[in-house]
């Protein structure tokens, strides 16, 4: 059992860049949207809290591989703020229809938007924190104000925004709870996703279907 007045539901980039049809799609990427709309419906009619998260990229990121002569998309290359930079298709560039979110999310229960990404010279994974590890996106300075403990999670991708999202949670001292029907994985390079989730499992962070949390709430 959860305390609903104490969880937060984290939505993590459920955009169309990364569903299919988008620039970066994640197979089955649209397969989390069911589940994470009921329970955020649920969340709200509870009154508890939901907030999602965007990539909000400036054309030409250092992430993108079309920013780096000669390079693609899949390359990694060392950054002066961060090691092993993949270096990914143009995608999610603010204001495009790539970065919207879909249009079957339903935002009606949210709350809070954490746009992330958005540095020209920085990439974010995580919802709490830029990819230099040490610049805070602010969601976790907002949810200690609401007196938040449990963080349940859903979204795109497994391997990668919902990774460092979970485990960055964890590491703040939150409970950390993942939707496991409503996360899909980039699966590059071969294995991350198994070594993901092995790694999630590993610190503590707990596995749980929608269903089941939707029975636990409180």
């Amino acid at each position: 059992m959860f305390n609903i007045q104490t969880t937060l539901l984290l939505i993590i980039d459920v955009q169309n860049d990364f569903c299919p049809g988008g620039a970066l799609a994640v197979q089955d990427g649209d397969g989390v949207i069911a589940p994470l709309n009921k329970l955020a419906a649920a969340f709200a009619s509870a009154g508890g809290r939901v907030a999602v998260t965007q990539d909000w990229h400036p054309a030409g990121h250092i992430s993108f591989a079309s920013s780096h002569s000669g390079k693609n998309p899949g390359d990694i290359i060392d950054l002066d703020t961060v090691q092993g930079q993949v270096l990914w298709p143009d995608h999610c560039v603010r204001g495009t229809k790539g970065a919207a979110f879909h249009d079957k999310l339903n935002l009606d229960p949210v709350s809070l938007i954490i746009r992330k990404g958005f540095r020209a010279g920085l990439d974010s994974y995580s919802a709490f924190f830029e990819n230099d590890r040490c610049t805070a996106t602010g969601l976790e300075g907002g949810i200690k104000q609401m007196n938040i403990q449990t963080v349940i999670m859903g979204g795109l991708a497994t391997d990668y925004c919902v990774f460092y999202s979970a485990m960055d949670c964890r590491r703040l001292g939150f409970n950390t709870i993942i939707v496991e029907d409503a996360v899909r994985g980039v699966g590059y390079p071969s294995g991350s996703v198994e070594k993901a989730v092995a790694q999630m499992r590993d610190s503590g962070i707990i596995f749980s279907d929608s269903e089941k949390l939707l029975g636990e709430m409180r």
